[in-house]
């Protein structure tokens, strides 16, 4: 038997100001995003924002349906967007920002799995990292890469 351990490296932030400009845009749209929300079920909202090799941002949103779980997250919702609009460009980047009624949450809104196997899926197509940003109303997080916030990535088939 061999004891194996996963260190993660990510970056701290006290608030948006501490970002370099092209992240602090990227954190200002993901928040500016959770205006799209449906949610009349959780009442959580979180907005995404991408930022395609080319400079430009899709925005995302959680949608829920009463005919849980057809919903999608916002980081889907937003991926997808990309995907479908820009099919030739690469992602560079996703900011989230979410919290319950629209107010920024103490701490970061982290993805879900199904959420980071996407991102996983689209930074593996780029060839190249993906960093991705996660805001609160206290602090920020930034992972440089999706494989800082999925470790053994599901890349098997």
């Amino acid at each position: 038997m061999t004891n194996r351990e996963i260190h993660i490296t990510y970056e701290e932030y006290a608030s948006i100001e501490e970002l370099n400009a092209e992240d602090r845009e990227l954190a200002v749209e993901a928040i500016k995003a959770m205006q799209g929300v449906y949610a009349p079920y959780s009442n959580f909202h979180v907005g995404a924002a991408v930022r395609m090799s080319d400079g430009s941002i899709v925005h995302g949103a959680n949608q829920e349906n009463a005919a849980f779980p057809s919903g999608l997250c916002a980081e889907r919702t937003a991926m997808f967007a990309a995907g479908a609009l820009y099919p030739d460009k690469d992602m560079v980047s996703i900011a989230l920002a979410g919290g319950a009624f629209g107010r920024l949450g103490k701490e970061p809104a982290t993805p879900c799995g199904a959420c980071r196997q996407v991102m996983a899926q689209y930074q593996a197509k780029s060839g190249k990292p993906m960093s991705v940003i996660m805001i609160s109303a206290d602090k920020i997080w930034k992972f440089e890469k999706v494989d800082d916030i999925l470790p053994l990535i599901f890349n098997s088939i």
